[in-house]
């Protein structure tokens, strides 16, 4: 069966890297480093409580 917490928090990683990459082809680099670092948590996060 699909643990959808964990699988959630997966997708809302990849949508944190892809704004990140968005971001940065505008030049927003501040904003595309606020998306890495939160996806970098997000991927801890899931990692550390969601994941058995």
């Amino acid at each position: 069966m699909v643990d959808v917490p964990a699988t959630a928090a997966a997708a809302a990683a990849v949508g944190l890297f892809g704004a990140a990459l968005v971001a940065m082809t505008g030049r927003e680099f501040r904003v595309a480093g606020f998306c890495f670092l939160s996806a970098a948590l997000v991927i801890y996060v899931r990692e550390q409580f969601l994941v058995d």
